[in-house]
């Protein structure tokens, strides 16, 4: 069976939808390119941010479940996401920017032979920026053109997931045996797990911590991570594959934007496998993405209903012009 390609999408969880949405399109410069709402909870709006054409393997999206607490960072979670930019240059933009907008930050580091930039935002949500000079394996994605960074410096799509883990050993035989990733660095307790044709874009980051607290789930932490194939054919042989490991899982799960499968892989770990298509440009025109309450079709009859239990939005930008810094 054919490997996974890469990461497809990280889905975390924010105290609010609107800082989210100022924080991703004002700080970060990453395109809101669908405004939709969580489909197991309707109450919940689900944004999704990614590059200039919401191309897979770009775009962290984000619920804002009414009333959930404050999470915890530990061991056993989805501890960072990470975003690619062009080069080592693109860093130093992006660190006088961080100390400009009072960002916190941990300055430029290197891991694995890359160049990262550890930072947060207002929930304490981890992510880095990671420099994909010299970086071989997964095509980046096309940076917002019209957004506020220079092009040459601006964010393009998702680089390695970090995972900190308190069972090391079970969970590389969960990436290795079932998921087909391979192991192909280690740095102290960091080890570097790759798939498909690798590079940033398809590289999971394993932590081994048994000494922190197990993390506990709520706003400002990674609610799963997802990874791409091609097609519903692709899913069911993965669904397949889980089967016969006797991992549980959810199936195929039509998710209209594209087909998805779940599964937690290890305890509060929830990985997703999801198809690269349809795309989030068959409901809106490019012009204007993100910019309306999308709704796939089998929700489209509560359409009213959905729009009463969640505030309006303004995330119209096609009206602005962003000046490039």
């Amino acid at each position: 069976m054919n490997k996974l390609k890469g990461v497809h999408h990280v889905t975390a969880i924010t105290s609010s939808a609107e800082k989210i949405y100022e924080f991703f399109t004002y700080v970060l410069g990453v395109r809101l390119v669908k405004k939709t709402v969580n489909q197991d909870d309707i109450q919940t709006y689900h944004l999704f941010f990614a590059d200039d054409v919401g191309g897979p393997g770009t775009d962290m999206t984000f619920f804002d479940f009414p009333g959930i607490p404050k999470g915890v960072h530990g061991t056993d979670e989805i501890s960072k996401t990470s975003f690619r930019v062009p080069n080592d240059a693109a860093l130093d933009y992006w660190l006088k920017r961080f100390n400009r907008l009072n960002i916190e930050h941990t300055g430029i580091k290197e891991q694995f032979g890359k160049k990262t930039l550890s930072f947060v935002d207002f929930d304490d949500q981890q992510y880095q920026l990671i420099s994909d000079e010299n970086n071989q394996g997964v095509a980046s994605g096309i940076p917002w053109q019209n957004g506020p960074i220079p092009l040459e410096h601006a964010i393009t799509g998702l680089g390695p997931v970090f995972v900190r883990v308190s069972n090391f050993d079970y969970f590389k035989a969960i990436m290795e045996e079932v998921l087909l990733f391979k192991e192909i660095d280690k740095d102290g307790s960091y080890h570097l797990f790759e798939t498909g044709d690798g590079g940033n874009g398809a590289q999971v980051i394993v932590e081994y911590n048994a000494i922190l607290p197990r993390a506990r789930q709520g706003f400002g932490t990674v609610h799963h991570a997802a990874f791409r194939v091609e097609d519903r054919a692709e899913i069911d042989e993965w669904t397949k594959r889980m089967q016969s490991f006797r991992l549980p899982n959810s199936g195929y799960v039509e998710r209209y934007y594209f087909g998805s499968l779940y599964t937690n892989v290890a305890p509060q770990i929830l990985f997703e496998i999801a198809t690269d298509g349809p795309g989030f440009m068959g409901d809106e025109p490019y012009e204007t993405l993100g910019e309306k309450l999308s709704l796939p079709p089998f929700f489209e009859s509560k359409r009213e209903q959905i729009e009463k239990l969640v505030r309006p939005i303004d995330t119209v930008r096609s009206t602005k012009v962003f000046e490039k810094e």
